[in-house]
């Protein structure tokens, strides 16, 4: 049985490149041979970015489409692994992702340590990344609100794409 090409982002989703069609093959591997050129990751954004825009919106796409196509996410992938490569940004981790989730769907950091049990105080040391919770804290609090830590396989994902990095944060 023959696998089918594929790309692993930072965060382990899985694009599969035989999926798509001709035209964006030949897009992503222009964008990608950009990328292992190594150019200054601004660079390297206003480059992709209108690439990309241009190519969907001449099938008739809208932003919010193209955002949501495996082109644009893998180009947003190497873009992020250029800019932790040169320093411009770090690596995310839980703190990223606890943060996301409380934007998204809570009011406030208050309504969610009421729902999950954690304390105001720990939140906003853990968030301001002077703290970390305890695995078995940070697991029974989430499964409070619906949710689970995973395990993705980062190290194959980097080495699948040729990096050491993973999700992009602001530094």
């Amino acid at each position: 049985m023959i696998r089918a090409k594929t790309y692993v982002d930072l965060n382990g989703r899985e694009f599969v490149v035989d999926d798509l069609d001709a035209d964006e093959r030949r897009l992503l591997q222009n964008i990608r041979r950009q990328a292992q050129r190594g150019p200054d990751w601004n660079a390297f954004d206003n480059n992709w970015l209108p690439q990309v825009a241009e190519f969907y919106r001449r099938r008739g796409l809208r932003r919010r489409q193209t955002i949501e196509t495996a082109i644009f996410q893998i180009a947003q992938d190497l873009s992020s692994r250029l800019g932790i490569d040169q320093g411009k940004t770090r690596r995310a981790d839980y703190r990223d992702e606890l943060a996301d989730l409380i934007q998204a769907r809570f009011k406030s950091q208050g309504e969610f340590c009421k729902a999950t049990g954690l304390s105001t105080d720990m939140l906003s040391h853990v968030l301001a990344r002077r703290k970390h919770l305890g695995i078995d804290t940070l697991q029974s609090a989430l499964e409070r609100i619906g949710f689970t830590l995973r395990i993705v396989p980062r190290t194959k994902a980097a080495k699948r794409n040729g990096t050491h990095a993973s999700s992009p944060r602001p530094s």
